[in-house]
C-alpha cells in the first residue's frame, strides 16, 4: 500500500511537473505571439507609411485636369514659361494659352470660357461688374513689371528720344492724316516738346484697342493732353493696329522709318529694331532698361497680372497646383527669364500672401 501510494504521489508530482511546463510553454507562446504579432504591427504600419508615400508621390504625377488662360500677349509668355516648368513636374495637366488681348481676355474670362486672364492692365469696372454679374469670383495676383517700348527700325538714324508731347502728336486723334515725323512738330511744340522731329516718312504700328498695350499707352501718353485740347482720348485711327506683338514687330521692320509700341520684352529682344529713349518732360531722356522699369524711373512702366477664378481653382487641384507654382518658380524665375522686371522680395510676399487666403 505504502508503495502504491509512493508510485501515486510520484504520479502527481510528474503531473503537475507537465502541467508547470505546459503553463510555461504556453506563457512563452503566447509572448512569442504577441512579440511577432508587435512586429508584423510594426512591419504593416512601415508598409502602409510606405505606401502612403507612394500615394502622395503617385497623386502628383497622377495630377491632371483642363486649364485655360487667355488675355494680354505681353503677359502670355510668362504663363507659357510657367506652363513649361510646371508640366515637367505634372505632365498630365493639360494647360493652353493664348494671348488675344487683355480686353479681349477679360471678355472670356467674366463669360466663364477661361480659368486665368493674362492681364497688362488692372481690370476695368465695366469689367468687373460683367464678372460679378456672371458669378466670377476672382483674386488679383502682379506677376512682374513692365515697361512699354517706343521704336523705330534699326536703320534710323534721325530718331533717339521722344517726349510725351512727340508721342501725342505723332499718335494721338490729332495726328490723324499726317504723314511725315515733321508734321508732329507743331502740335508738340504746343504741348511744350522741342518741335525738331525729321522730315522722313511716319509709318505707324501698335496695338488695337483689345490690348492692354493699347490701354495703358492711352492713358499714359494721350488722355491727358487730348482732354485738354478738348479731343478723343484715343489714339490716331489711321495706324496698323494688331493684337500680336510679332505682327507689330515684323512692321516696324518692315519700314525705315517706322514708329511703334510693344512691351519691353518683346521690344529688347527683337532684331531689327531700335528702342527710343523716352522723355517725360522732366527728368529728360530716359532708356528703357529692366533697372529703370524697376524703379519708375523709365516713364512707361506699368504692372502685369493674372487673374484666376478662384472657384474654379478650388475644383480643380490642376489649376490650384498651377498658380501655387506660379507664385514660386513663376516669380523667382520665368518672369525674369522671358525677359520681364521680378517683383521685389517684399511684394512677392505680398502677392503670395494674397494667393493663399
Amino acid at each position: 500500500m505504502r508503495q502504491s501510494r509512493n508510485v501515486v504521489r510520484l504520479l502527481a508530482i510528474l503531473l503537475s511537473l507537465a502541467l508547470v511546463a505546459s503553463a510555461c510553454g504556453d506563457d512563452d507562446s503566447d509572448s512569442s505571439g504577441s512579440d511577432t504579432s508587435g512586429s508584423d504591427s510594426s512591419s504593416s504600419d512601415s508598409s502602409d507609411m510606405d505606401d502612403s508615400s507612394d500615394m502622395d508621390d503617385s497623386s502628383d504625377m497622377d495630377l491632371s485636369g483642363e486649364i485655360f488662360i487667355s488675355g494680354s500677349s505681353t503677359v502670355e509668355p510668362i504663363s507659357l514659361r510657367v506652363q513649361e516648368l510646371f508640366n515637367d513636374i505634372h505632365p498630365n495637366v493639360s494647360i493652353a494659352v493664348d494671348g488675344p488681348g487683355t480686353g479681349d481676355g477679360f471678355a472670356l474670362f467674366c463669360s466663364g470660357e477661361t480659368d486665368i486672364s493674362d492681364a497688362s492692365r488692372a481690370i476695368k469696372d465695366s469689367e468687373a461688374e460683367e464678372c460679378a454679374a456672371n458669378g466670377i469670383n476672382y483674386v488679383e495676383l502682379q506677376v512682374g513689371i513692365d515697361g512699354l517700348g517706343v521704336m523705330t527700325n534699326a536703320a534710323n538714324d534721325a530718331v533717339e528720344c521722344v517726349s510725351f508731347a512727340d508721342l501725342y502728336a505723332l499718335t494721338g486723334p490729332e495726328a490723324t492724316g499726317t504723314r511725315s515725323w515733321a508734321d508732329a512738330n507743331a502740335v508738340s511744340a504746343e504741348l511744350g516738346g522741342a518741335g525738331n522731329l525729321p522730315d522722313i516718312p511716319l509709318d505707324i504700328f501698335g496695338p488695337g484697342e483689345e490690348s492692354g498695350t493699347f490701354d495703358t499707352y492711352v492713358e499714359l501718353v494721350i488722355e491727358d493732353p487730348a482732354e485738354e485740347r478738348g479731343q478723343d482720348g484715343t489714339t490716331r485711327p489711321d495706324y496698323s493696329p494688331s493684337g500680336d506683338d510679332n505682327v507689330i514687330l515684323q512692321g516696324i521692320t518692315g519700314s525705315d522709318t517706322s514708329l511703334g509700341w510693344v512691351g519691353f520684352a518683346f521690344a529688347n529682344n527683337a532684331q531689327g529694331v531700335k528702342l527710343l529713349d523716352v522723355d517725360d518732360g522732366e527728368s529728360g531722356c530716359v532708356g528703357a532698361t529692366p533697372s529703370t522699369i524697376a524703379s519708375g524711373e523709365y516713364p512707361l512702366s506699368r504692372p502685369l497680372f493674372i487673374y484666376v477664378n478662384s472657384d474654379a481653382a478650388a475644383a480643380n487641384p490642376g489649376l490650384d497646383a498651377y498658380v501655387d507654382y506660379y507664385m514660386g518658380e513663376g516669380l523667382d524665375r520665368a518672369v525674369a527669364e522671358v525677359g520681364y522686371v521680378e517683383l521685389t522680395e517684399a511684394a512677392k510676399s505680398e502677392v503670395r500672401a494674397n494667393w493663399a487666403g
